[in-house]
């Protein structure tokens, strides 16, 4: 059963709620006329398709075909419900959204995000607490300080420490009268095995608070201050949490990144925090995990179409394995990557602290691209012995395979020939047997076809949107009757059927209308910045009218002939369609009497 939210909430809500703001928190937006532009977030592409318009509070995608208004953006966005979007905004805009019409089951879902960041918040301030006042706080203190991490740095990103022991935040809990349950659901505690009971899931480790890009808690990482295993520990997956969406420092990095349009990648806690401290805020690291598409799309959000993507990557075989899986993952999210390779035995934390930011900016400017590095890694591996140049063709095969752009692949290929002087033809033939093996062919899926009536039936749903006044004409002359376009002729009814309902813009239409195709038709044909008139729309009416007259007169012919020819099979068809333009009349000749 779907939440209830007051109608009048729900205008509220929309009336606070500025779409461009919201969409610029996971979107580089330009503008461009009355209307912002930028990169879609739902599907990867390298010219902006997005367009939000501000004056009418809806988006659309030209490129994937998806709109709404702001609540659709969220839903969309975050793979959540209505009600969920609705007191998402809600609280962003510092609206109270009253419960008490709620049933239990229904107030235990809702409730059930905000327990879970609320138990997150207080953890947070729990652990920080631990690191800043108690007695084994000042060892972890001083190991931070050892790491050369500013007060400053150490309380922008609320550090804290979980001292050593089973059940010290578990204790806290309950007696802020938290339930074990939530504490569970938020990955902070862990049932023993013999289910008697629970234990806290980290302790002796400075704790990293994870943070979504609007600044909520969402999960926790926790690295041991000596050198016992695992060194690194994060929360697991939760309603919150999901590492292969999340980057640590985004929420203090996406201005910087809008800003200088470019971010660098790097895969740890402290090594974030040292770019950082040094000054390179358009940072983000990984969360125990390889850079991933979703990574990818929430990046390009915030640096546009055109920025730049820079991976931090130890100059190891692991770093070399993350950029050989990382190849398709930019190539198909349309971004430039290059890697930054550091001297052999420093990642960026110590070679900042070391050697300062101005030589590792130096570095920066020596950044390669993906291939490039892989190219130079293998042969400084490998050598160019015979058999040394086999083995790095076969480490390079994959990479290359995996570009999707022929143009890219080709230079590469030239270039991995000449630089380890053998046929190009030869390298050819190795990725071409992968490009083959991969993938199934390339479908073209191209547009679905329309009838002929499709685009003035458009013409005249997008002129009940933008030029409401002739919505009258319409109901009038039944011409929502003559239309072939199921989809197109419902929306049509609900414009009418809301027609005198004061104050309806495209955004209210949108939430009246139940059909995800639909909302997003709607979308696509009020996006646009068409000035109408009543001369205009009558003349559409007029000539969608006569076409449709004519249209009748030569089913007639096409009869005739069908029937002279003797077949029956065109006339069957021709008959049936005949039978469903008379039963439209009908209609029109009824409302006429009315």
């Amino acid at each position: 059963m779907a939440v209830y939210i007051p109608e009048d909430k729900v205008l509220e809500i929309k009336n606070a709620a500025d779409i461009v703001e919201v969409v610029s928190d996971a979107v580089y937006l330009k503008k461009a006329g009355k209307n912002f532009v930028g990169l879609c977030p739902f599907h990867s592409e390298k010219t902006p398709s997005f367009t939000v318009s501000p004056q009418k509070q809806i988006f659309y995608c030209f490129g994937c075909a998806t709109g709404g208004n702001v609540f659709s953006f969220i839903m969309k966005r975050d793979g959540i419900l209505f009600p969920d979007a609705a007191l998402m905004l809600a609280r962003r805009y510092g609206i109270h959204i009253p419960t008490r019409t709620l049933s239990p089951e229904q107030k235990r879902r809702i409730n059930e995000r905000e327990g879970m960041l609320s138990v997150n918040r207080q953890a947070m301030d729990f652990y920080r607490q631990e690191l800043l006042g108690s007695p084994s706080g000042k060892r972890a203190m001083a190991y931070l300080k050892k790491r050369g991490l500013s007060r400053e740095i150490i309380d922008t990103f609320c550090l804290g420490y979980a001292q050593e022991g089973w059940d010290h935040l578990l204790n806290y809990s309950s007696k802020k009268g938290i339930p074990s349950s939530m504490l569970e659901k938020s990955g902070l505690i862990v049932q023993r095995k013999n289910q008697d009971g629970f234990y806290d899931r980290f302790r002796g480790r400075i704790i990293f608070p994870i943070f979504e890009s609007n600044m909520h808690v969402i999960g926790f990482g926790g690295r041991v201050l000596g050198d016992s295993m695992p060194k690194y520990l994060n929360s697991p997956e939760t309603r919150l949490y999901n590492k292969s969406r999340s980057l640590y420092g985004l929420h203090l990095a996406k201005l910087k990144c809008r800003q200088s349009e470019a971010v660098y990648i790097v895969e740890g806690y402290f090594d974030l925090l040292a770019l950082h401290q040094h000054g390179i805020q358009n940072s983000v690291a990984t969360l125990g995990t390889s850079i991933t598409a979703d990574h990818v799309q929430i990046l390009r959000g915030f640096i546009g179409k055109n920025g730049k993507v820079i991976l931090v990557f130890d100059s190891d075989d692991a770093g070399i394995k993350a950029a050989q899986r990382s190849i398709a993952i930019f190539d198909k999210g349309y971004i430039d990557a290059k890697i930054l390779v550091l001297p052999e035995g420093y990642d960026p934390d110590s070679y900042l602290f070391e050697f300062g930011v101005d030589a590792f900016l130096d570095l920066v400017s020596e950044a390669q691209g993906i291939i490039p590095f892989l190219m130079n890694s293998a042969v400084k591996r490998y050598g160019l012995s015979n058999e040394g140049k086999i083995r790095v063709i076969s480490e390079l095969k994959e990479p290359l395979a995996s570009i999707n752009d022929k143009v890219a692949r080709s230079l590469y290929i030239k270039d991995l020939a000449e630089c380890i002087n053998i046929d190009e033809s030869a390298v050819l033939e190795r990725v071409r047997k992968i490009t083959l093996r991969k993938g199934a062919p390339f479908k073209d899926q191209g547009k679905v076809l329309k009838s002929k009536w499709d685009r003035i039936e458009r013409q005249i749903i997008t002129m009940m949107l933008e030029f409401p006044q002739i919505s009258s004409e319409i109901a009038e002359r039944n011409i929502l009757d003559l239309f072939e376009d199921n989809d197109l002729r419902s929306i049509g009814q609900t414009i009418l059927k809301n027609k005198d309902r004061s104050g309806m813009g495209v955004s209210d239409l949108i939430d009246l209308i139940g059909n995800k195709a639909q909302k997003n038709l709607v979308s696509s044909l009020a996006i646009g910045e068409d000035i109408w008139n009543h001369e205009a729309c009558l003349g559409i009416i007029t000539r969608f009218e006569s076409i449709r007259n004519k249209d009748k007169n030569l089913l007639m012919e096409k009869i005739k002939e069908a029937e002279a020819t003797n077949d029956t099979e065109l006339l069957l068809k021709l008959l049936t369609k005949k039978q469903k333009m008379a039963v439209l009349a009908e209609k029109k000749k009824m409302a006429l009497l009315k």
